[in-house]
């Protein structure tokens, strides 16, 4: 397995339009800190203009990534991390760009353009080992 030497309190974000998973450095390691889903879809919608040709799972992925935006403002001023790293497939990491704080881009350590929802957590691992190389 690779090991990773990431700085204290690094908070790993592996997205996609419909689920994040949280990850932090346990020794070398990765470990699993959290899941999240979409929360009231219904009741939010994306933000910004949305454009009349978007379908209905575009819709619900963008008001996703802006539901990851918002918890990481929040995860910021609890001070749940110091820094971040995110790694999402493209059409989401363009989603949540723009809609993150100032406070969590300052944050950000490492951002990957790359789909890591289903890799295992070796595989993962080395993604971050070769992308902070």
């Amino acid at each position: 397995m690779t090991e990773l030497h990431l700085p204290k309190d690094t908070l790993v974000l592996i997205a996609t339009g419909e689920e994040a998973k949280l990850y932090r450095q346990d020794g070398a390691h990765l470990k699993m800190e959290g899941h999240w889903t979409p929360q009231n879809l219904a009741d939010e919608g994306p933000s910004g203009k949305s454009p009349s040709e978007r379908t209905d799972k575009e819709s619900m992925e963008a008001t996703f990534s802006k539901q990851v935006a918002e918890r990481l403002y929040e995860h910021v001023h609890k001070g749940k991390f110091e820094n971040l790293i995110l790694a999402a497939d493209p059409e989401t990491l363009g989603e949540i760009r723009p809609l993150l704080h100032k406070e969590v881009n300052d944050k950000i350590l490492l951002e990957m353009n790359k789909t890591l929802i289903n890799a295992t957590l070796p595989d993962i691992e080395k993604s971050i080992a070769a992308a902070r190389k």
